[in-house]
């Protein structure tokens, strides 16, 4: 559906103008898309980007701060998000063994295997977007010559 009719404006003052609302916009709705998907799983999305972070550097163990750095949502509260998912066993919060001060943080096996079990459904969280491969593709390409 076009950004008009969605949000209900006459217009909009030029592409520019109206491709950044359209971003914001978007990028709104895909999240609650992937807050109903996760909901499945008792996740929220910052829990979730942690969970995969940490499945990345598995079996190192990172630091929180190592998590903040690379969450996709920088204003999130690293240590509260790992409280919770310490409380549901998908991660061990250790202190570091070099530095007292810093706390290490390592997926469970039952974080592992919920991944395991969301990747299994990850076509779903494909076909929010409903563009075919090479318009995803071209879409990236633009984000990323957006950032650049």
């Amino acid at each position: 559906m076009k950004i008009e009719k969605e949000i209900q404006t006459k217009g909009f003052y030029n592409e520019w103008h109206k491709a950044s609302v359209n971003l914001i916009y978007t990028y709104n709705w895909l999240q609650d898309q992937v807050k109903l998907f996760l909901k499945d799983y008792d996740l929220t999305y910052q829990q979730f980007n942690v969970l995969r972070i940490l499945r990345g550097s598995h079996p190192t163990p990172i630091s929180t701060a190592t998590i903040r750095e690379r969450m996709l949502d920088k204003m999130s509260d690293t240590s509260r998000i790992v409280d919770r998912l310490c409380q549901k066993d998908l991660v061990i919060r250790k202190t570091c063994a070099k530095d007292k001060r810093l706390v290490d943080v390592t997926i469970s096996d039952a974080g592992l295997k919920v991944l395991e079990k969301i990747d299994q459904r990850s076509g779903e969280l494909d076909g929010f977007l409903k563009i075919n491969e090479k318009d995803a593709a071209k879409l990236n390409e633009l984000l990323d010559r957006l950032r650049g």
